[in-house]
């Protein structure tokens, strides 16, 4: 044993066991049946993978059962289409739609408020570089640059004028407040 000093609270050292050898015993089998355990083990895994199978078949075969029971619906049930309320819906409502110039549906339902106008930007975008279209498809104006271009090359007129070679005349006749009516002047708008 080791001499205790002041500075060491408590020690004590391990005897060297090493040269103690008793070849008659390698373990004790009292202590645990090894071959009974992984058997319990392995049936007990087998028995839950059984188990989980038989459970899965038996609720598909409940769940086919309930639906040859369950009632058709009435013919006077509602479609999920009918049940919406009636357009103009809330922006980030359920059933909310943009409906564009060509026909196109665009579904921005339970999105962000910002997503409609970014769908009508980017309309407007290819409005300006394609030129607007009527509901046929026919091209009712021209894209920007083109039109730009057209005035550089031709300029602008001052007053339209008439196949005859005439001026158009656009003044309105309107009643004099001086005449109380009876008369009336030439007015541009």
């Amino acid at each position: 044993m080791a001499e205790k000093t002041k500075g060491d609270a408590h020690k004590t050292e391990t005897p060297d066991v090493s040269h103690i050898r008793n070849v008659e015993v390698e373990h004790e089998t009292s202590d645990i049946n090894l071959r009974a355990v992984v058997t319990f083990a392995a049936a007990l895994a087998i028995s839950i993978a059984v188990v989980a199978f038989g459970l899965t078949f038996l609720f598909k075969f409940f769940e086919a059962q309930e639906v040859k029971r369950s009632p058709k619906p009435g013919p006077m049930v509602l479609t999920q289409k009918d049940r919406l309320p009636p357009e103009p819906r809330l922006q980030g409502a359920k059933g909310f739609k943009v409906n564009l110039e060509n026909g196109q549906e665009v579904p921005l339902e339970l999105s962000a408020p910002q997503a409609e106008y970014r769908v009508l930007r980017s309309q407007w975008e290819e409005n300006l570089k394609t030129g607007l279209k009527d509901q046929s498809g026919n091209v009712v104006g021209m894209p920007i640059e083109a039109a730009m271009d057209k005035i550089v090359s031709e300029g602008l007129g001052s007053k339209a004028k008439q196949p005859n070679g005439k001026l158009n005349d656009y003044a309105i006749k309107m009643p004099t407040a001086s005449s109380s009516g009876r008369e009336t002047e030439k007015r541009l708008q």
